[in-house]
């Protein structure tokens, strides 16, 4: 079974809030909820490949000694199995937009349930309602 390698943010605002994206339709997961990030490409680690996606899905910038590894996902899809670190992220330059279509919500972590995700992000609410 192929292994996909996604790496994605909590991204953390002054308020205590973390950042959902709507995937949009068209892609596989459409309408569910999840936290920003994308594919590893090869050559890429986890916190290079953050720091592009960030930049290209929602037009800002970070640096890698802003981003803590908080806990990771792994489950496996029907067609190839997910492994996503997930880390924690307080400081960037710029507003987070949608430049793919995706719609935005800063949500605090004890509502994050209300929001439907995909299989794979949904343990991570638990570990993140403790965290902040």
């Amino acid at each position: 079974m192929k292994i996909l390698l996604v790496s994605a943010v909590a991204l953390v605002d002054v308020d205590g809030r973390i950042l959902l994206a709507q995937r949009p339709a068209g892609k596989s997961l459409a309408g569910l909820w999840e936290f920003p990030g994308g594919k590893v490409d090869p050559g890429e680690t986890p916190e290079v490949a953050l720091i592009r996606e960030l930049q290209e899905e929602l037009g800002i910038d970070t640096w890698a000694s802003c981003l803590a590894p908080l806990t990771f996902a792994s489950h496996t899809y029907d067609d190839f199995h997910l492994l996503m670190p997930l880390f924690a992220c307080r400081k960037w330059h710029g507003t987070p937009q949608g430049r793919e279509g995706q719609t935005l919500k800063w949500v605090r972590a004890a509502d994050l349930t209300q929001y439907p995700m995909p299989p794979a992000d949904i343990p991570l609410i638990s570990i993140l309602r403790d965290w902040l």
